[in-house]
């Protein structure tokens, strides 16, 4: 009988498959983002509260129809000697005409995502710069930050290897150009 040889597990391996058996409690999240595990606990009703005023805008305004999922696992490029970064944005927008959502697996390719969406919790818990190497270094075309410390919207766009070239921040109060699909200014007079 012939001997089976296996190649034995790298730590990227090892880190990949610890990370897809967590079993977090209910309401929260756990991410893989650049080889760091981060588990992060149910939001506040003021953190659901922005994401909802910012959908309702969107799907009212946008140029093209779009679908919104609120934490929807997306399977992005890996940095150099880590597994693939596993990232739970608070909100992930695709043109309704991609039907993307519709028979995705859990974890999901970033192809044809349009934008994703990030609220700061008040007390960070992480770095909110590994999210943005991994939207980047995944061609995500734009990341909207709503920081509720600085009370301000950051837009990410043009990305590049690990991280956008351009970005725009302004206060809570002021408008944010939002460019296609989307083509119209987002308000954020709501969240003061």
């Amino acid at each position: 009988m012939a001997a089976m040889v296996h190649e034995p597990f790298t730590h990227e391996d090892v880190l990949l498959e610890g990370f897809l058996a967590l079993n977090v409690p209910e309401g929260f999240r756990a991410e893989l983002i650049e080889g760091e595990i981060i588990v992060t606990p149910p939001p506040d009703g003021d953190h659901e509260d922005y994401i909802s005023l910012l959908v309702s805008q969107v799907i009212r305004k946008s140029r093209v129809d779009m679908q919104f999922s609120g934490n929807k696992g997306l399977k992005l490029e890996k940095g150099d000697g880590r597994p693939e970064d596993h990232a739970i944005p608070d909100g992930t927008f695709a043109p309704t005409s991609l039907r993307l959502f519709r028979g995705a697996d859990s974890w999901m390719p970033g192809d044809g995502v349009a934008m994703v969406l990030e609220v700061t919790p008040f007390k960070r818990r992480h770095d909110p710069e590994l999210e943005l190497r991994a939207y980047a270094r995944s061609g995500i075309p734009l990341y909207l930050l709503i920081d509720r410390d600085d009370a301000s919207v950051t837009l990410f766009s043009e990305p590049g290897k690990e991280d956008y070239r351009q970005h725009t921040t302004v206060p809570f109060g002021k408008s944010v150009p939002l460019p296609h699909p989307f083509g119209f200014d987002l308000e954020t007079a709501e969240f003061l």
